[in-house]
């Protein structure tokens, strides 16, 4: 069964559901066979989706292997990385690096890389900031859509979605932040206004939120991400079997509200050490 698509914010372009995340083996250096068959797997799926940055180790090289040997592959599908250089010099730089790395003439989303700090937000928004090569390479058909990411603070991240030229948002979607203020009641409601396609991580919560004996597994926090408002699911793998499971999840839909609701009261109590990503509040 073909997986399910979504519009990518207010392109044409459809994206799978649920999209390969750049953690799992894929963060890792030197395991190009493993990394390699997620990869295969992942196309084999029908996920069109693929994420991946400069600082996920080598990520963009696997890929770059994979697309050196099967261009035809690459025209098919929705390539992503991202730079957390803060000026324009930089991340013209590591955008040249990434488009060689990973044996690609343009990528299709760009991010702004990991938003922390009001003085980082002021940085890449001045005068040679990173956000002139982002809208740049953009113009310049290097990049097809530009984006932001953040996981520490909900508020800056809705701060950078209503002011700067983005199309598209990457937040984390769980149970535990269903239960806290700011990313899925901030966030997601600026960049429905905007148009923004969302894209959804920190979905397992870097596999610390599994706990099977309480209903708690892969494809229950995988189908509660899809049930929100956003356009795609990315989730890490570690082998091609999880790989499956994160396309199985996809065919079994969003899950069901009264599931959602047992979800948040099991994460309530505990909802801000969840969010262990966030790093303060």
């Amino acid at each position: 069964m073909a997986l399910a698509r979504a519009g990518f914010g207010k392109s044409d372009v459809q994206v799978t559901r649920v999209g390969l995340g750049g953690e799992g083996v894929l963060r890792t250096n030197g395991r190009d066979p493993e990394a390699w068959a997620v990869i295969s797997e992942a196309l084999d799926q029908g996920i069109t989706y693929y994420d991946s940055a400069v600082a996920y180790a080598g990520s963009q090289g696997y890929y770059g292997g994979i697309w050196r040997e099967h261009p035809q592959e690459r025209s098919q599908v929705f390539q992503t990385s991202k730079s957390a250089q803060r000026t324009s010099e930089g991340a013209w730089a590591e955008l040249r690096q990434s488009l060689a790395t990973m044996a690609t003439d343009h990528l299709d989303l760009w991010q702004i890389h990991d938003l922390r700090e009001p003085d980082e937000f002021e940085a890449i928004a001045g005068p040679g900031g990173a956000l002139e090569a982002f809208v740049q390479a953009k113009e310049q058909g290097l990049v097809r859509h530009i984006g932001v990411t953040g996981h520490h603070d909900p508020q800056l991240l809705t701060r950078a979605v209503l002011s700067w030229p983005v199309d598209a948002v990457l937040l984390p979607v769980n149970p535990a932040e269903a239960c806290l203020e700011g990313f899925l009641n901030q966030t997601v409601p600026a960049a429905q206004e905007k148009g923004l396609a969302v894209i959804a991580m920190k979905v397992l919560g870097g596999g610390h939120y599994l706990a099977p004996q309480a209903g708690v597994d892969a494809l229950t926090l995988i189908r509660f991400a899809l049930a929100q408002p956003v356009t795609t699911v990315i989730v890490g793998c570690a082998d091609p079997a999880q790989v499956r499971e994160l396309a199985r999840a996809e065919g079994m839909g969003p899950l069901p509200q009264p599931e959602q609701e047992r979800l948040k009261e099991l994460f309530r109590p505990q909802a801000r050490r969840l969010a262990f990503y966030r790093g303060r509040f």
